[in-house]
């Protein structure tokens, strides 16, 4: 549910840190808060003040631990420094807002559990289906097909489920050696759902447009029988007992469960026990995450389509680097059940597929409430991929798209790729009017501390992972490094409750300004890592959709743009992106594995 650095992935260079988003994000500081000993009380105050110079020493830290009740060793108090001196700039940052006393935090008491209005009922996805498709030229061109020519190829008999699931299978077989996106291959219950759904297509029960389409879930979602180890080696044995809701649902609507695809370890970037999961691209390269398994599966043409999950970039991050299309949904939209939890009010499912097409197919799949998690809603949803965008009030956001993309590149490399992306993103937009939209330039919010609200992910991560940081099983982790989910989490237990809220209360400040933004427009285009857009509208809980919009010249990897809609305007954004999709080829492409 985190990618890798921004910065590394807009230039192409391998994103083996989180450095500027751990400087940028966690707040580092112990609160100078008036409990407990007189002694103790100085040692916050000296610690929340900083000592002569403004530097931070391990002293300092080791003096406020038992405000957490944690006993850290000397190289973990070296890890945080850094850190704990960012963090005392943030809570200054923050404590600049002006908060009127009306403003409230942006969490919502609800008081009925479990009880929801069931809002506007599930349309038909009505989805034309080609009675006499194209025989594919070759079994590989099979493998690359978007679910939309997979259906035809099922519905028209051409070919049947057990013949594309062993076609996946045996492409996993070959690439996964290379790619490491597989953790477990499920195929003899893959084999058991194909055939059961030849025979429901052959006795005439078609179920739609991924009956007997086989598919891959992240390694983050619990399915029983299987393993579900989150990326981390210390939980490779986990089995689950809950059935989750979005695997549920694809399967009851005919989708074959493949493989459960790698998850960067407990949803951080491309590394898990199992290694570093490659980008197809350029196999040297990470397929950056967290749902690196998902998006670079998707891309290999090892599954027809695939299950990831956001918190901070998760799904946008990893499909620009593969080269292929996913849809974040509004916070809410689809279901959590059974999936690990990293940040409750921030973790989204949504799904990774070739096409805009695909993934509005699969969304109307696993969409809307099940009485299990309790923020997932009913919201109407339908799909007309013929509708006329033009009626669709499109907003640019100009200022990102001029702003000098390299500004924080650090080589003549970096440099040249992010101009690469600069001039494709141009280009980009010139398709899209030529569309004859309906466009505007429009300015994004920018007078709040946005950076600095990531607090509330990494309290919530702290919170959800404290077992690990408690017991000392976090030392099982592969990545030990200042960057990495162990020393964050560490990170997160030095979080006041009165800061983390005093952020929630300027994440409502953040929620009313882009509603503002969404009366006048209601789809905006951003540069994919345009300002702090993501991070915005990951905490504001808005749906996007990426899309690849073309290849650096220089080492033939893919970029992407992104557009982003208003709340629970699915139906919108995916418009708008698949009206780019038909003016361009980008996503047609596929790498040379």
């Amino acid at each position: 549910m985190i990618p890798m650095d921004d910065r590394a992935l807009r230039s192409g260079s391998p994103a083996s840190s989180r450095r500027e988003w751990t400087r940028r994000s966690v707040l580092k500081a112990v609160s100078a808060a008036g409990i407990g000993s007189a002694v103790f009380g100085r040692a916050l105050a000296a610690l929340a003040q900083g000592p002569a110079g403004g530097k931070v020493t391990p002293e300092m830290i080791r003096q406020a631990e038992w405000i957490s009740g944690l006993r850290l060793t000397d190289e973990q108090r070296k890890l945080m420094l850094q850190g704990v001196q960012q963090q005392m700039e943030d809570f200054a940052r923050l404590r600049a807002v002006p908060l009127d006393n009306a403003v409230p935090p942006a969490l919502f008491f609800d008081p009925a559990p479990g009880r929801r209005d069931p809002g506007a009922p599930r349309t038909a996805l009505e989805i034309p289906l080609d009675e006499e498709p194209d025989e594919p030229a070759s079994w590989d061109d099979l493998a690359f097909a978007p679910v939309t020519e997979l259906a035809a190829h099922l519905h028209s008999r051409l070919f049947s489920s057990v013949e594309i699931t062993r076609l996946y299978l045996d492409r996993i077989r070959r690439f996964d050696g290379l790619l490491s996106a597989a953790v477990s291959v499920l195929e003899e219950r893959a084999i058991r759902q194909a055939e059961k759904a030849d025979r429901e297509m052959a006795a005439g029960r078609y179920r739609g447009p991924l009956h007997g389409v086989p598919f891959g879930l992240k390694d983050l979602f619990s399915v029983p029988g299987t393993r579900t180890t989150w990326g981390a080696g210390i939980f490779r044995d986990q089995e689950r007992p809950e059935y989750a809701t979005v695997a549920a649902r694809l399967e009851e609507a005919g989708g074959v469960l493949l493989v459960k695809t790698s998850a960067g370890e407990l949803a951080w970037g491309d590394v898990w026990y199992g290694g570093t999961t490659k980008n197809p691209w350029k196999p040297d390269q990470g397929s950056s995450g967290s749902s690196a398994g998902s998006a670079a599966a998707t891309s290999a043409g090892l599954v027809g389509f695939a299950i990831g999950t956001e918190t901070w970039g998760s799904i946008v991050s990893p499909c620009t680097r593969c080269g292929v299309t996913g849809l974040r949904p509004t916070f809410g939209r689809v279901s959590r059940h059974g999936a690990m939890a990293l940040a409750w009010s921030m973790d989204k499912v949504g799904p990774i597929a070739r096409s805009v097409d695909d993934c509005a197919i699969v969304f109307h799949a696993i969409h809307g409430a099940d009485g299990l998690d309790l923020t997932a809603v009913d919201r109407p949803f339908e799909w007309r991929p013929r509708r006329d965008v033009r009626t669709i009030r499109v907003g640019i956001a100009k200022a990102l798209f001029e702003e000098d993309y390299a500004k924080t590149a650090e080589t003549e490399e970096e440099r040249r790729g992010l101009r690469e992306w600069q001039a494709i993103d141009a280009r980009a937009l010139a398709a899209l009017r030529e569309r004859g939209l309906d466009t505007r330039a429009v300015a994004i919010p920018a007078d709040l501390p946005v950076g600095a609200l990531s607090c509330i992910l990494t309290a919530e991560a702290a919170a959800a992972f404290d077992e690990l940081t408690r017991t000392g099983r976090d030392a099982g982790l592969v990545r030990q490094v200042a960057d990495a989910w162990p020393n964050v989490f560490r990170l997160g237990q030095t979080i006041p409750a009165v800061e983390y809220l005093r952020a929630n209360r300027i994440r409502w400040l953040a929620m009313r300004a882009m509603e503002e933004l969404f009366r006048e427009v209601e789809v905006l285009v951003v540069p994919t890592f345009g300002g702090d857009v993501l991070l915005l509208t990951n905490l504001t809980g808005h749906p996007a959709v990426v899309v690849p919009d073309g290849f650096r010249d220089s080492d033939g990897t893919p970029v992407s743009l992104t557009f982003v809609g208003r709340l629970y305007g699915e139906t919108e954004v995916l418009s708008v992106a698949h009206a780019f999709q038909e003016a361009t080829t980008f996503h047609l492409e596929r790498p040379l594995l």
